[in-house]
């Protein structure tokens, strides 16, 4: 099966994806390790057998909704590549707001104090692309950074990036709190904990893309084979995760908002994701939280997306 062929096996055979001719791109890229002009440039290249096989089966996967990012193993995000499994959300464009706006953040704190060593905490963290993007990006400055989540499979994943992304060294792995030197300069701890209950800790800036899709519908983005965890899509749990009975995606926000302001130092930032589903929703509860300066930001697509807050 020569490249050309395999496009259009592809392309045929993928008749549900939005996205048939670029899925089958990315695949065959990461297959043969040719980039994308290579691809075009040797369409008559014969992919061994071992690679028209790998080649079938990723087609095979995909034709169930089995997304590309899992099958690859691979996501870009913030110009980074992140390593995910099934265990993690795949990093989303819409989330890059959330990384420049802790970036700016940042930047108000340096500039208020230009020797200062921030403190960040990424809250339900996941593949870790929201907080290892922030400090890769500052990777010539000093700041300290919290990844957390309740999944220990989601740290085994932001680990592996951490590894790959910021430190000079292999990261730990294995539970609880682990340590890493990142640049020299950096250090990056990983916390297994539910939202902040095993975090003593005081940051300058919390950034948390947490679940916030309402129950019902989370159930609905499942049906179409993508596999996501819905740990990190529903937003209507309890403390112990079991089901709210509410249908609006808050329930879990509604726990972690006063949690975050109890741990956010005083002029600390609070900048959360909710999407267009509660975003003015959740601006309210940052207010009776205490937290002033609220604002709500719109993402690429002029759609309601993440809530920022000063204490």
């Amino acid at each position: 099966m020569t490249i050309q062929e395999a496009k259009l096996y592809g392309k045929s055979n993928l008749p549900s994806s939005p996205t048939p001719e670029l899925d089958v791109s990315v695949l065959l890229q990461h297959i043969t390790g040719l980039d994308k002009t290579h691809l075009l440039l040797n369409r008559d290249y014969e992919l061994t057998s071992e690679q028209e096989s790998c080649f079938l089966a990723a087609i095979e996967r995909r034709k169930t909704g089995f997304p590309i990012a899992y099958i690859t193993g691979h996501k870009e995000f913030f110009g980074y590549n992140f390593y995910v499994t099934p265990d993690v959300l795949i990093p989303k464009p819409d989330t890059e707001l959330l990384v420049e706006l802790a970036l700016d953040a940042l930047e108000d704190k340096f500039r208020a104090n230009p020797y200062a060593i921030p403190t960040v905490c990424d809250m339900c963290t996941g593949s870790g692309c929201v907080g290892i993007s922030v400090a890769k990006t500052l990777e010539k400055k000093s700041l300290s950074l919290s990844l957390v989540d309740i999944s220990e499979k989601a740290l085994d994943v932001a680990r592996m990036n951490a590894s790959r992304l910021l430190s000079k060294e292999s990261a730990p792995h294995g539970g609880g709190e682990k340590l890493i030197n990142c640049h020299d300069m950096d250090v990056v701890h990983f916390v297994h904990s539910n939202l902040f209950e095993n975090i003593p800790h005081i940051f300058d800036l919390i950034v948390t893309n947490p679940p916030y899709v309402p129950h019902e519908e989370s159930l609905e983005l499942l049906t179409d084979g993508r596999s996501e965890p819905l740990l990190a899509l529903d937003g209507d749990v309890t403390e112990s995760g079991d089901f709210s009975g509410t249908n609006d995606g808050l329930s879990l926000i509604r726990r972690l908002v006063p949690q975050c302001y109890d741990h956010l130092s005083r002029n600390g930032v609070l900048i959360m994701e909710t999407g267009e589903y509660n975003a003015q929703e959740t601006a309210e509860l940052f207010k009776s939280a205490g937290f002033r300066n609220v604002r709500i930001e719109y993402d690429m697509n002029e759609m309601m997306r993440d809530v920022v807050g000063v204490k």
